[in-house]
């Protein structure tokens, strides 16, 4: 069975767009796509009359390069989110068709499904905050398409083992299409699932270079999956996803010079989120400073809603987590700079 077999028949179907930069490349005089002779009188204006490739050579190589993987197992999307709501439309029909996730997790899984009016199966992470892969795999019935598992999760920190997201696809192969979300993974230190995909065709990796890269305004994000799986997201993702700075400031990034700026990001940001789990454990009501492998901490307060408004009033803001299941005393506090985080223990200190 292929995992095409798991998605919408009609999409497979679907006759894609065609865009004037897909049909025609090679020439030096544009008159197929009906752009402006002129680039616009702007700063940095010089191009930007034309459209963009629909998925940029360079950055695509580079990213493939990036990821260990290979071009023809890359999507470039819009960030994660793109990525997510693609998947989500292309394997599952609505009113028919439901996806699984492990709450608490990241959010727009489940509102990218419920837009498609496809269900959402929740497998909550155990009591003490993982996944339980027995439970995830009971949840699934014939009718789910998509598991989505996030690791390093968000907005818990805690990550999925490799040996746990291999089992999950051996079991859920011919049924189900595993979607591993690892936007956070170069803070873990830990191997990709991405390493899995030669072994299993129903495993697709989610990437970004909003965090660890610094690119969060950029919206740059990576589908990695079976050639034949990109080949049909590609069928429904809008002709022109990513504007020509985005893409420019993408290929600085991951220039050798930014790779080393970006190496010393990461290490100082680690160095920050084990001083701020040591410091956070002592401040006054504190209960529990939750492990984390992301380059956020979530936080146990006896009063998160009052610690949250004192933050605010000092101009910190956190992201209060509280209407997640089981985090309902809790905040998300981002690993900022030394001094940030320092503002940060201030307030909680001040509050004793």
């Amino acid at each position: 069975m292929s995992v095409l077999d798991l998605a919408r028949p009609d999409i497979r179907a679907i006759t894609p767009y065609s865009s004037a930069r897909m049909e025609a490349q090679g020439g030096t005089v544009l008159l197929n796509a009906n752009e402006s002779a002129r680039s616009p009188n702007v700063p940095g204006g010089e191009g930007l009359n034309r459209y963009p490739d629909p998925q940029p050579r360079g950055l695509v190589e580079t990213l493939a390069d990036l990821y260990g993987s290979t071009s023809e197992r890359l999507l470039v999307t819009r960030g994660s989110d793109e990525a997510i709501d693609l998947l989500v439309r292309a394997f599952c029909q609505a009113g028919q068709d439901s996806i699984a996730i492990s709450p608490p997790t990241f959010g727009m899984y489940a509102v990218c499904a419920r837009v498609q009016a496809a269900g959402v199966i929740e497998s909550p992470l155990d009591a003490s905050g993982k996944l339980d892969p027995d439970a995830l795999l009971a949840a699934v019935t014939d009718t789910t398409k998509l598991v989505f598992v996030c690791s390093p999760n968000n907005p818990t920190g805690n990550l999925v083992e490799l040996a746990t997201i291999e089992r999950l696809a051996r079991e859920l192969q011919g049924r189900t299409l595993l979607v591993v979300d690892e936007a956070y993974l170069e803070f873990s230190g830990t191997r990709s699932a991405a390493s899995l995909i030669d072994d299993f065709d129903n495993i697709a990796v989610l990437r970004t270079l909003s965090k660890a890269w610094s690119l969060a305004g950029a919206r740059v994000g990576t589908l990695i999956a079976r050639a034949e799986v990109v080949a049909l997201l590609r069928r429904i993702i809008p002709p022109y996803p990513l504007p020509s700075p985005c893409v420019d400031a993408a290929l600085a990034a991951l220039s050798y010079e930014g790779r080393r700026v970006q190496r010393h990001h990461v290490h100082e940001l680690l160095n920050e989120r084990a001083r701020m789990a040591r410091a956070l454990a002592t401040q006054p009501g504190v209960r529990e400073v939750l492990p984390s492998h992301a380059n956020f901490l979530a936080v146990r307060f006896d009063d998160a809603a009052g610690t949250y408004r004192r933050l605010l009033a000092a101009g910190v803001v956190v992201r209060d987590i509280t209407r997640y299941p089981g985090l309902g005393d809790a905040l998300r506090i981002t690993i900022g700079t030394g001094n940030e985080n320092d503002r940060v223990l201030a307030v909680l200190g001040a509050g004793a």
